[in-house]
């Protein structure tokens, strides 16, 4: 059974609450269940977890290699600014799926770079929070070959 880590970062714990008009009004909580619902009807394991510390996110990414088949990520503003991030992505053989709520690039300038898209797999963003569904079949469809 294919193990996947879904791991959101800073702010998104305030899904619903925080800028509706742009990350819709589902909470991350409702993001959970999507993501369960998901991994049951393809017969894996998740695990959710959201952290607004980097240290964190980066110590849960380097666990993912020992933990966890694969990693979906949001790492919010992180994924504009962490170098961190993108190192300990580098650093495991556990593929990493970035994810966006919102379409990145259409977003501010500051926005339009991901540190952690030149070491994931691929990335899902703009498709808002259905996204998550999408990312964990994906790497599903990833592991399985």
């Amino acid at each position: 059974m294919q193990r996947i880590l879904v791991l959101n970062g800073p702010n998104l714990n305030l899904l619903g609450q925080r800028q509706p008009e742009v990350y819709g009004s589902a909470t991350l909580a409702d993001v959970k269940t999507l993501c369960e619902q998901t991994a049951k009807n393809l017969g894996v394991q998740l695990k959710f977890s959201q952290s607004n510390h980097e240290g964190e996110l980066v110590d849960a990414l380097q666990a993912a290699q020992s933990d966890f088949d694969g990693v979906v990520l949001n790492a919010g503003a992180f994924t504009h600014t962490s170098i961190a991030i993108m190192d300990a992505i580098a650093a495991i053989d556990t593929p990493v799926l970035e994810l966006h709520i919102s379409n990145i690039h259409k977003r501010e300038d500051f926005r339009r770079h991901s540190y952690v898209s030149s070491v994931a797999i691929g990335m899902i963003c703009g498709l808002g929070v259905n996204g998550y569904s999408l990312a964990v079949r994906a790497m599903f469809d990833h592991l399985e070959g």
